[in-house]
């Protein structure tokens, strides 16, 4: 499996503060992503109930920190924060949430004649 990038691709002198900020929190993301992938496996493989329940503990602990440098994420890219709040948390198919998104934008409305998954229209009784 390849290694995430815990190295800037550019010179740091010509980065902002923020993108070397976002740079520590997206492979910080990525480290907890594979831990969770690493205590998940062992999960799996163990014959042992006692050890099966403490690598679950330690597995989902890795997952409430993936939530939290995800949630630091969306406070800090606006961009990251809309495709975040289109795709998460949401019924249906995701890549028909995609073209519905897709066609929206481009003033199409729904894409082919389907309501798009809940949205705040449909918290709203469909206005």
């Amino acid at each position: 499996m390849p290694q995430g990038s815990t190295t800037f691709h550019e010179a740091e002198e010509r980065l902002s503060s923020r993108t070397r900020d976002l740079h520590r929190a997206i492979v910080s993301l990525e480290e907890e992503l594979e831990a969770i992938d690493w205590y998940q496996q062992r999960m799996d493989a163990t014959e042992d109930p006692e050890l099966r329940e403490i690598l679950q503990h330690n597995r989902d602990e890795e997952m409430e920190h993936a939530a939290m440098v995800l949630e630091w994420i969306r406070r800090h890219d606006a961009t990251f924060a809309a495709k975040l709040k289109t795709y998460l948390f949401t019924d249906g198919s995701i890549i028909g949430r995609e073209a519905a998104t897709e066609g929206a934008e481009r003033g199409g409305g729904e894409a082919n004649g389907s309501r798009s998954p809940r949205g705040i229209g449909s918290l709203r009784g469909g206005r």
